[in-house]
């Protein structure tokens, strides 16, 4: 499903015009990014966590010079799903 299909989706279920479905998603997408650039951990009951990860600084390698490289330490965005999410998931029957 792309973001398109979304849009159309719950524009179709809950009667809502696509404008506004369009309108709340991106506010939606915007203010979870912008929580994360700012430390914030968003969760949501039942669905899942948007949260930040940090990684730890490490030696990379370039491999067309073959030289080390210094990769610094950095956060990174991720998704953890809710329990009841993930055992939804597993316990739906393949087609």
């Amino acid at each position: 499903m792309r973001k398109a299909d979304l849009i159309s989706a719950i524009s179709e279920k809950t009667g809502i015009p696509k404008v506004d479905v369009i309108f709340t998603l991106e506010t939606m997408f915007k203010e979870i990014k912008q929580s994360l650039i700012a430390g914030e951990n968003i969760y949501i009951r039942g669905f899942g966590s948007f949260i930040t990860k940090k990684r730890a600084a490490k030696i990379g390698r370039n491999i067309k010079k073959n030289i080390a490289v210094e990769i610094p330490a950095h956060n990174t965005p991720a998704f953890k799903p809710a329990k009841e999410f993930v055992l939804e998931v597993k316990t739906k029957k393949l087609a």
